[in-house]
């Protein structure tokens, strides 16, 4: 890697963020990486292992995972290379996927659930290839990929983002880009997106159109469910009802109104499928 972890930016306000998030810190090695997650308890649930988008570190997920804790035991991940967590040596689906079967073993989860948005839910569909899961819910993940159309956000557009934020931003600023979100994820967002490696962004946008979900995808067990933004430009009708053929035991949820960022985009109508597919697995 090319990067200096000293150009990843975390400012004492975004710190300032955790204490106001109700959940504790843990610690995870997956090698030589050091994997940084916020568990939301109690502990005597059945663990949901939550693993964010390309920019989103696990605390961008709080809003989510605390409207869940009476269901589950929501874990969110600091994807490596973003958050907390240590760069890693590697960003693709491979090395993604066996951090968090480090988590799985070193927090002792038995059978989690794993839930994905985006980059997260490509995750979620190798782990749950490889690992003893109660069943796996992927949000709106890339079906971009070799000899399909490109990711719909270019990685100069990420990358602008990114500049913007080590520059320092704000609330209002983001607000511009994401107007349907709510204030404090808006405020989130300009305070934590710094935090994430360039070099990150880099190789996870290229393996957006390098590594094939419909590779992975058939094989992914029942339970699953594929929830995906009824407006979103990744997971378009055509790709739905690909999907749904690839995998004909998973079950599709398609949440009208939304976009990619289907949680930001109608958090209630998101929480309600995502409550209801949970209950399936519990």
């Amino acid at each position: 890697m090319t990067e200096s972890p000293t150009q990843r930016v975390l400012t004492q306000p975004a710190v300032a963020d955790l204490a106001e998030t109700p959940a504790v810190s843990r610690w995870v090695r997956s090698g030589a990486t050091r994997l940084h997650l916020l568990d939301f308890g109690p502990e005597d649930r059945t663990p949901l292992l939550i693993v964010p988008g390309i920019t989103s570190p696990a605390i961008a997920m709080d809003f989510v995972a605390r409207e869940l804790t009476d269901l589950v035991r929501p874990i969110v991940l600091d994807v490596r290379g973003r958050g907390l967590s240590d760069n890693g040596e590697g960003y693709d689906l491979d090395a993604y996927a066996g951090d968090v079967a480090a988590v799985v073993d070193g927090l002792g989860l038995r059978r989690p659930i794993v839930l994905g948005h985006s980059m997260g839910a490509r995750i979620a569909a190798v782990a749950a290839t490889r690992l003893d899961l109660r069943g796996s819910v992927l949000v709106d993940p890339p079906m971009s990929g070799p000899g399909r159309g490109p990711y719909p956000t270019t990685l100069e557009a990420f990358l602008g983002q990114l500049d913007q934020a080590r520059r320092g931003t704000d609330a209002d600023e983001v607000a511009a880009s994401w107007p349907r979100w709510a204030r404090r994820e808006q405020e989130l967002r300009a305070r934590w997106l710094g935090s994430i490696s360039r070099d990150a962004i880099i190789a996870t946008h290229q393996g957006f159109e390098s590594e094939d979900f419909f590779a992975t995808w058939p094989s992914v067990p029942a339970p699953t469910v594929l929830i995906h933004g009824g407006d979103s430009p990744v997971v378009t009708a055509a790709g739905a009802e690909e999907a749904a053929k690839a995998n004909p035991d998973a079950s599709m949820v398609e949440v009208p109104g939304t976009g990619h960022m289907v949680f930001w985009d109608d958090p209630e109508a998101a929480m309600t499928a995502t409550r209801d597919a949970l209950r399936s697995m519990i």
